[in-house]
């Protein structure tokens, strides 16, 4: 009879520990439109276009970002202009990237922040190719305008599309 006891109350823990696991995979990759409007009160607007240093031989993998990283076409990150920096928490060689929610078009994406630098006059950010492809999936606009990044705290996020 004890062992009956404590098998089903360690099944029962097991059920609730897999059942919160999941609502917090479940909470994190949706993201609630609360959390999507409490990141937006910092945000900047400006337009973005698309960078790719990679060159095939050149660097196997990619030139470094200004986070240490290697450049990644296929990952969702973003080079964030070079005047901005502190305000997305100084995104520097060796520190944690940053991340940030970007909003255009009527579509939200979760960056990281893992490289800066001198953009044009009127952008704000460089999408890498994929960032870039969620908003213009043929890259033909080139530049996309009206985009609004706002810095997220923490680097807890969940890449990619926001539901």
């Amino acid at each position: 009879m004890t062992f009956r006891s404590s098998a089903a109350i360690c099944g029962a823990l097991v059920a609730l520990a897999v059942s919160v696991t999941v609502a917090r995979c479940e909470t994190r990759g949706g993201y609630s439109n609360a959390v999507v409007d409490a990141a937006s009160g910092d945000a900047v607007v400006g337009a973005a276009s698309m960078y790719n240093p990679f060159k095939p031989g050149k660097e196997e993998g990619g030139p470094r970002t200004a986070s240490g990283e290697r450049y990644d076409p296929s990952a969702w990150t973003a080079a964030i202009k070079t005047s901005l920096r502190r305000k997305f928490g100084g995104v520097q060689f060796g520190a944690r990237p940053k991340y940030a929610l970007v909003e255009a078009a009527g579509k939200k994406v979760i960056v990281k922040i893992n490289d800066v630098g001198p953009l044009r006059p009127g952008r704000i950010i460089d999408f890498n190719e994929r960032t870039m492809r969620h908003f213009d999936p043929s890259l033909e606009r080139g530049v996309i305008k009206d985009v609004r990044v706002s810095p997220l705290s923490g680097d807890d996020w969940t890449l990619g599309p926001v539901g």
